[in-house]
């Protein structure tokens, strides 16, 4: 059991080392921290932490280091999140005003994060099987060319450009848009994949048109099928290059968990969230990830009653209080965002 006092040298020390990068020894934590006792006293708290493997000495001789433990405890006992300044506020605002669609406030969204925090950031999409199919336009570009454009109500847009195999005339891409809105708006995004495949299934009728409905149904039918499937958009996966030292071992596995996402995904989704929608886990808690050199933490938005995450990977080395905190600004501000359009359309 650590006591409460114990409980301060141990914040002291991950506050320390995360500044100095150097282990920590009782004399610093005397000279930087008003603990009111001697080096001695700070000694023997340091050797309880380290009976607890809170702490450890990586070299002989040397300062002490927090263990993926101590960075746990550090993170359950966190007082409070260390506020972010009215200019860090500012320029989250400033990054997200002004969006286009869905797509776009999430890449700005990771943007705005890792350079915060100089993290790897990382958004999930909401889960939009359950979404419904608002609207379907057509841009005809001439010829055989046309850019199709379905929108959900929740603010998904695609944009995909389709190559006819035959030349139409504008009237005849207004019909072939009547025919794929008739199959899909309206309904949700699952029963609008399971409608397109039902008519895909059947041969294309005989006329132009019909091969055109044919083609564009397919197009619709593989915009709709990203649209149920999770993935997520990250920024800053360089910046682990720049930290590669404040890793233990190889940061492959990151980089081969970035690249290929359902690593990352898988470990969102199991984290427990506490009473403010935030989670962590750290270090040796990723292990069954692959990941035992990170740590992940986790912030919930609400993207119009969908619940998704927007988070952070680095280092166990990392300023949780800072970056759990940006986390939560952002997640709060993404919400925000997301209700204002809803309530908007």
């Amino acid at each position: 059991m650590v006591s409460e006092r114990g409980l301060q040298v141990l914040r002291a020390i991950v506050q320390d080392y995360v500044d100095t990068h150097e282990p920590v020894g009782s004399k610093s934590i005397v000279d930087r921290h008003q603990f009111g006792v001697s080096a001695a006293t700070i000694r023997n708290d340091m050797a309880l932490l380290e009976d607890e493997e809170l702490i450890v000495a990586p070299h002989t001789s040397s300062g002490r280091v927090p263990t993926d433990k101590g960075y746990r405890v550090f993170v359950d006992h966190l007082a409070e999140l260390r506020p972010l300044t009215s200019a860090q506020r500012a320029a989250i605002s400033s990054f997200l005003d002004g969006t286009v669609d869905l797509d776009d406030l999430l890449v700005r969204t990771v943007r705005s994060l890792t350079q915060l925090t100089g993290q790897v950031a990382i958004v999930q999409y909401p889960s939009f099987a359950r979404a419904n199919v608002s609207h379907v336009e057509f841009v005809h570009l001439g010829a055989t060319r046309i850019v199709v454009i379905v929108v959900t109500d929740t603010g998904r847009v695609s944009q995909r450009l389709a190559f006819l195999a035959e030349e139409l005339d504008e009237a005849e891409v207004a019909r072939v848009k009547v025919a794929i809105a008739d199959l899909v708006t309206g309904r949700s995004v699952r029963d609008g994949t399971q409608a397109l495949s039902e008519f895909l299934s059947r041969p294309a009728g005989a006329t132009r048109i019909d091969r055109a409905v044919h083609t564009v149904a397919g197009i619709v039918a593989e915009e709709l099928e990203e649209f149920r499937q999770d993935r997520l958009v990250m920024a800053g996966s360089a910046t682990l290059a720049r930290r590669e030292s404040d890793f233990r071992g190889s940061i492959y596995p990151l980089l081969e968990a970035i690249e290929e996402q359902v690593t990352l995904l898988r470990l969102m989704g199991e984290m427990v969230a506490d009473e403010q929608g935030l989670a962590a886990s750290i270090g040796r808690e990723n292990e069954p990830f692959g990941l035992p050199e990170a740590s992940v933490i986790a912030g919930d938005y609400d993207a119009t009653g969908t619940r998704a995450r927007v988070g952070l990977l680095g280092p166990t080395r990392m300023d949780y209080p800072t970056n759990l905190a940006a986390v939560r600004a952002v997640a709060h501000y993404l919400s925000r965002l997301l209700d204002e359009d809803e309530k908007s359309r």
